[in-house]
């Protein structure tokens, strides 16, 4: 632990879809246990809003706008990172759509979720991993999805296949990587209550949401994955309400 007594003093963390949810809890998690945070998300605003809050509660934080499955702007984001450590990537930016049934989906629909749920968190490791690499590790958090292992109608085909293929790329990264100093490890919340939970095709009860894992409770995970010595790799945390497992 450093001199001031953050564990995370002197490190860089990298987190997208920072603007809402549990991207904007992480991003406050990390930064308050001292880690500066480039925040990345497609709106601007909220994300300078994030960084202003981040400022006043004296940490330090790099506003990177960026879509995830744009690989330009994601290489222009990490531009943004040279000359510092890259210690932590927090792969969080992800979507659904209210019309996630097979009926409904269209081409446009299918991309648009595969871009957002699966495309851009295998560009933004590919683009991190070389940085990681060079610096002898790092460690990347992935926020995965229940619904990568119990399957229902709920969450849709494309989300579910989309965050299924995120569990196999952070085992992949483990494999090839793990030589490297390099960990990977998915997140897979269940029921959590954020903005996605908005584009549910029924709404839900406050009951329902009530009993909710919260945004905090994922960065409490984040954080503690991101704290672990070096030698210690976990490779995926499952996580559910008690109410609701």
């Amino acid at each position: 632990m450093s001199a001031t007594g953050k564990i995370l003093a002197g490190k860089t963390a990298w987190v997208t879809g920072a603007a809402s949810g549990i991207g904007e809890a992480t991003a406050l998690a990390l930064s308050r246990a001292g880690a500066t945070v480039a925040l990345t998300g497609r709106r601007l605003e909220p994300l300078e809003q994030l960084a202003a809050r981040i400022a006043s509660e004296g940490g330090e934080a790099i506003v990177a706008p960026a879509d995830v499955a744009d690989v330009a702007a994601i290489e222009r984001a990490l531009a943004l990172l040279v000359g510092r450590s890259l210690d932590i990537v927090v792969s969080n930016a992800g979507t659904n759509i209210p019309d996630r049934s097979w009926s409904k989906l269209t081409p446009d629909s299918v991309d648009l979720l595969l871009d957002a749920n699966l495309r851009g968190a295998l560009q933004l490791s590919r683009a991190v991993l070389p940085v990681m690499q060079a610096q002898g590790g790092g460690v990347l958090i992935h926020i995965g999805s229940l619904a990568a292992h119990v399957l229902s109608a709920g969450p849709g085909p494309v989300y579910t296949a989309a965050k299924s293929g995120v569990v196999a790329m952070s085992h992949a990264i483990n494999i090839e990587h793990g030589v490297h100093g390099i960990r990977s490890c998915v997140l897979s919340p269940g029921d959590t209550l954020t903005p996605l939970m908005d584009k549910r095709p029924v709404k839900m009860s406050d009951e329902v949401r009530a009993r909710m894992l919260r945004p905090e409770d994922i960065a409490g995970l984040v954080l503690h994955v991101a704290t672990l010595p070096p030698h210690v790799c976990v490779n995926e945390i499952i996580v559910t309400p008690t109410s609701l497992v």
